[in-house]
């Protein structure tokens, strides 16, 4: 087994620009199929916006509970190097400022379409009821989770450091837990929910974004990362595979609360199978980073932040070409990626950024 056990570990850096790049993909996919949930969009008028629509639902599945899961990973090192005062401080810094710059100076650009729409109503007023992080409720649920650590650490000594090797039996049992908690949680919080002001998009993913937030804190103290045998990355592979037409199909089919139950479960272990998949995989063959990877890596965070404004941008570039939803789909995540990197670059070169960035 090939590891990197330092500060960084390199296929996890790797498994970030995989996953800053998805983010991208996602929301090219709503532009063009047919959840209009974003800042531009052009519901589609073909068959093809469905295949559009079934990506948003994978990802969602998964990849943003994989970011949470990240981001547990590495917040208890932080604040054993630092302290609590400085981690703290520090994520209020990283984070906040940030979340700050695109409330205030990034938002309005990315909701141009609005903003230019909102007729006789004064600019502060539009600004005040359209209230949203967009992309940037990441950064506030993660805020909250760096300050529940903090506090948390402040009443409790921490877990030791011990490798724990993660056996098959917690994993069905976390799985089945966290299918059962969504499943209760929605029932209070129904699927498609958004919830104002604060501008949670997807608040009834809450249970495993918050689960899988404080799994990462536990895998960074019991050496998952390291001890998941080679093997699990086909095992996870498979339980997404096997999942998808044994639960997801026949949620799509049924309705009420059969249909709730059968979507967690399948999300549950989707997610679940993805991310042991993905981790294990790329730890084994993606673990090392040349100096094209450690520029990607290096920008991922900003090019997360700032991807709106760029696929705004290209959507009314994009706006004559009349053809099938996946065919602009295609052509705008083509050019959005180089795009979004470029600009972070660029983003990341002003005096002081990178103290933030």
């Amino acid at each position: 087994m090939k590891t990197l056990t330092g500060t960084r570990l390199y296929a996890i850096d790797n498994l970030r620009i995989v996953l800053t790049a998805l983010v991208v993909a996602h929301h090219a996919a709503i532009t063009y199929g047919n959840i209009p949930l974003w800042y531009y969009t052009e519901p589609a008028q073909d068959a093809t916006g469905g295949a559009l629509d079934l990506l948003v639902v994978a990802d969602q599945a998964f990849f943003m509970g994989f970011f949470f899961l990240i981001s547990g990973f590495f917040t208890p090192g932080s604040h054993d190097r630092k302290g609590a005062r400085v981690f703290v401080r520090d994520r209020l810094l990283r984070l906040g400022v940030p979340l700050l710059a695109y409330l205030l100076l990034l938002r309005p650009l990315a909701d141009i379409g609005g903003v230019l729409g909102r007729g006789d109503t004064p600019f502060w007023q539009y600004y005040l009821r359209s209230w949203d992080p967009g992309p940037m409720w990441f950064v506030e649920v993660l805020i909250v989770l760096a300050l529940a650590y903090a506090g948390w650490r402040a009443l409790r000594a921490p877990l030791d450091r011990r490798p724990a090797p993660l056996t098959v039996r917690p994993v069905v049992l976390f799985t089945l837990g966290l299918a059962a908690a969504t499943f209760l949680w929605r029932l209070i919080v129904p699927s498609g929910t958004y919830w104002p002001v604060i501008g949670l998009p997807t608040p009834y993913f809450l249970p495993q974004y918050v689960s899988l937030f404080v799994l990462g804190c536990l895998a960074y103290r019991r050496g998952w990362f390291e001890t998941l045998p080679a093997r699990a990355a086909g095992l996870g592979f498979t339980l997404a595979g096997v999942a998808t037409p044994l639960l997801l199909v026949p949620s799509l089919l049924t309705t009420g609360a059969l249909s709730t139950a059968l979507m967690a479960a399948w999300e549950s272990a989707f997610a679940v199978g993805m991310i042991i998949g993905l981790t294990v995989w790329f730890r084994e063959r993606h673990h090392t980073q040349g100096p094209r990877g450690r520029f990607l890596a290096g920008h991922a965070f900003t090019v997360y932040i700032i991807h709106p404004l760029v696929l705004v941008g290209l959507g009314w570039a994009l706006s004559p070409l009349d053809t099938l939803a996946v065919v602009k789909f295609a052509a705008m995540l083509v050019l959005a990626l180089p795009l979004c990197w470029w600009l972070a670059y660029l983003v990341r070169s002003l005096p002081g950024a990178k103290r933030v960035l």
